[in-house]
């Protein structure tokens, strides 16, 4: 069974304006189904398309199955199939033997930035970068799913 092991945190947004970043990338993806048991999620790149369907999320581990598709089928799904579709900019950071995907939000989620890091196993230490702020794992509003329902811009600030 594939399995994702992912913890997730909130940036300091000063520090990390200051942090040397490769070009991002943008992500464009939605969701067919978003179920408090499984969600079935689809992504556009710039260059590729995947389709990946995650399992209930217990700590910080959920099952993930992620398959490649044709980009320009990605692109339909997520025009003619998605119920809502949302918008990052990625960045992929190497800091001490470990690659952080920090995702910058778009659109009704922008102001929103999260750093995700995956491990081997819940127990695995790493290094938490200078710029890394409060961690968010498991906290629900936080999912990529759940911003498309409930976007940044309605949360109360």
């Amino acid at each position: 069974m594939g399995k994702e092991i992912e913890r997730k945190y909130l940036l300091d947004h000063e520090k990390w304006q200051q942090v040397e970043k490769p070009a991002g990338e943008l992500y464009r993806q939605g969701y067919l189904l978003t179920d408090p048991q499984k969600t079935i999620r689809v992504r556009a790149t710039p260059s590729r398309g995947f389709i990946t369907i995650k399992g209930i999320t217990v700590g910080a581990t959920r099952s993930e199955y992620e398959y490649e598709i044709p980009l320009s089928e990605a692109g339909e799904l997520l025009d003619n199939f998605a119920a809502a579709v949302l918008s990052k900019i990625r960045y992929k950071i190497a800091y001490k033997d470990k690659i952080w995907e920090v995702d910058e939000f778009l659109e009704d989620n922008a102001g929103l930035i999260v750093a995700e890091i995956e491990l081997e196993s819940e127990e695995e230490a790493f290094e938490i970068p200078e710029w890394i702020g409060k961690e968010v794992t498991g906290e629900k509003k936080y999912y990529n799913a759940n911003l498309t329902i409930t976007p940044y811009k309605d949360w109360p600030q």
